[in-house]
C-alpha cells in the first residue's frame, strides 16, 4: 500500500490532535489553540504590511483634482486622469479612497443640478417628521405645472445617486457621459418639465450601538478551580477575537446600521411613491420616461402596480440596457402589448446605431445604442476601421453597459418628438431612423 508524501507530513499532526482530543479539558483547549494557529497562518501573511489610515479629504481640492472645461476630472498639478492604484499592493485602501472620492462626486453633481440645471431639491416622504429618515428628488420649477410635457429620469442600481448614470464614467470619462445633466438641459430647452428620481437613496446609516456586556451569574458557589478555568478560557477567547478584529477591521471603522426610509426602501417602492405623490399629480398631458438598467425594472414594476394610470399619462418610454424581465416580473399581456407600442430599449451591441437587435422577450423593441461604421483618414492614408463605437453626431463611444444612455441621447429625443407628434395627430409613433428596420411582428 502506497502512502502519499502529504500524508506522511500531516500524519504526526493528525496523531497529536487525536491524542490531545482524548485528554481532558486542558488538552481540548490546546486543540482549539492549534486549530486557531493554523487558521491564522494566511492572515499573518496578509497582515505583514500595515494599512495606512483611512483618512481621506472631503473636497475635490483636498484630493488635488478638479473638472476642466471639458468636464473631465484631472489632477490639479499634473493634469493626469484619476489614478486608482495610488498605493501599490493596497487594494482595499485604494478602493476606500475611490469610494471617498465618489461621495464627493455625488455632492458635486447635486450642486450642478441646483446651480446649472436650476432644479429644486424636494424632500420625501412629503409628510416626514423631523426625526425620521428622509430622501429627496430633484424637480424643475414647472415639473408639476407644465401643461404639455414632463420628462422623468431613473438611473440604475449601485452607488449612483440622483443626476448620475455611472460614477465610473464621471471619474474616468467626463460629466456629459456619466451624468444626466445633458438630458436635463436639453429637456428644459425643448419645453419639458423634469423630475429626477433618486431610487438608490433607500436608507440612512447611523452608528450601531455597542452591545452591553451581560452581567455574569454569581459564581461564588463554583469551585475555585472551575472559576479559574473559565477566566482563562474567557481571556483566550477575547485574545482570539481581538486578533480577528484587528484583521477584519484594522482601522477600527465604526459599525453602522441602516434605517430605511418610509415607502422608499427600494428602487421599486421609490418609483411608485414618486408616481403617486408627484408624477400623477402633474398637469402634463404627456409624460416621458428615460430609465437605465435597473431603472427599467423599476418602471415595469410601476406599470404592474399602476397600469391604468401609466397608460393614460405616459406617452413614450426610452430604456437603456434595461434589466427588466416581463416573465420574472409577471407583467400581463396588456402591459406587454403597451410596451411594444410605446417603449424602446437601446442596448449595447456591435450593430450600427438604432439597428434592430433580436430579443427573446415579447415586450418592447431593442435597438443598438452605440456603434457605427466610420473611416479614418490620416497622413494621406485611408483606413477602414469597420464597426467602432460612434453615435449619430460623431462622438466616439463603446459598447459598455453604462454608456448606453449617453450614446443613445440624440435618438431618444427624436423618439420622444415623434411619439409626441404622433399622439397629437392620433397616430402610432414610429421609431426614429429605425422605421425601415424594425418590424414588431418579428419580435
Amino acid at each position: 500500500m502506497s502512502i502519499s508524501l502529504s500524508s506522511l507530513i500531516f500524519l504526526p499532526i493528525w496523531i497529536s490532535t487525536a491524542q490531545i482530543q482524548q485528554g481532558g479539558p486542558d488538552e481540548k483547549e490546546k486543540t482549539t489553540a492549534l486549530k486557531d494557529l493554523l487558521s491564522r497562518i494566511n492572515l499573518d501573511e496578509l497582515m505583514r504590511k500595515d494599512e495606512p489610515p483611512l483618512d481621506f479629504p472631503d473636497t475635490l481640492e483636498g484630493f488635488e483634482y478638479a473638472f476642466n472645461e471639458k468636464g473631465q476630472l484631472r489632477h490639479i498639478k499634473t493634469g493626469e486622469p484619476f489614478v486608482f492604484n495610488y498605493r501599490e499592493d493596497l487594494h482595499r485602501w485604494n478602493q476606500k479612497r475611490y469610494e471617498a472620492l465618489g461621495e464627493i462626486i455625488t455632492k458635486y453633481v447635486y450642486e450642478l443640478l441646483e446651480k446649472e440645471c436650476h432644479l429644486q431639491k424636494v424632500s420625501i416622504p412629503v409628510d416626514a417628521t423631523e426625526s425620521e429618515p428622509k430622501s429627496f428628488i430633484f424637480m424643475s420649477e414647472d415639473a408639476l405645472t407644465n401643461p404639455q410635457k414632463l420628462m422623468v429620469l431613473i438611473h440604475g442600481s449601485g452607488v449612483v445617486r440622483a443626476g448620475q448614470w455611472a460614477r465610473r464614467l464621471i471619474i474616468n470619462e467626463d460629466l456629459d457621459s456619466g451624468t444626466q445633466i445633458p438630458f436635463i438641459k436639453r429637456a428644459v430647452d425643448e419645453g419639458y418639465g423634469v423630475i429626477v428620481l433618486n431610487p438608490n437613496e433607500n436608507y440612512i446609516e447611523v452608528e450601531k450601538p455597542k452591545m452591553r456586556k451581560q452581567s455574569s451569574a454569581d459564581g461564588t458557589d463554583e469551585p475555585a478551580e472551575k472559576r479559574e478555568r473559565k477566566d482563562r478560557v474567557s481571556k483566550e477567547t477575547k485574545k482570539r477575537r481581538d486578533f480577528y478584529e484587528k484583521y477584519r477591521n484594522p482601522q477600527k471603522e465604526k459599525e453602522m446600521m441602516q434605517l430605511f426610509i418610509r415607502e422608499n426602501g427600494s428602487p421599486e417602492e421609490h418609483a411608485v411613491y414618486v408616481w403617486d405623490h408627484f408624477i400623477a399629480q402633474s398637469a402634463a398631458e404627456s409624460v416621458f420616461f428615460v430609465a437605465h438598467s435597473y431603472g427599467g425594472l423599476a418602471f415595469v414594476e410601476l406599470m404592474i402596480q399602476r397600469e391604468a394610470d401609466v397608460k393614460s399619462k405616459v406617452t413614450a418610454v426610452a430604456l437603456t440596457d434595461s434589466v427588466h424581465n416581463v416573465w420574472h416580473q409577471e407583467a400581463g399581456k396588456t402591459i406587454r402589448e403597451w410596451m411594444r407600442e410605446n417603449c424602446c430599449n437601446w442596448v449595447s451591441s456591435s450593430e450600427p446605431l438604432d439597428t434592430s437587435v433580436e430579443s427573446m422577450l415579447p415586450d418592447c423593441p431593442r435597438v443598438s445604442a452605440v456603434y457605427n461604421y466610420i473611416i479614418c483618414t490620416s497622413k494621406n492614408k485611408t483606413t477602414h476601421l469597420g464597426l467602432i463605437p460612434e453615435t449619430s453626431d460623431g462622438r466616439a463611444g463603446t459598447d459598455r453597459h453604462e454608456l448606453t444612455s449617453w450614446k443613445s441621447f440624440p435618438s431618444i429625443f427624436k423618439f420622444f418628438a415623434e411619439a409626441s407628434q404622433a399622439k397629437s395627430s392620433s397616430q402610432k409613433p414610429t421609431l426614429t431612423r429605425r422605421s425601415h428596420r424594425i418590424k414588431h411582428e418579428e419580435l
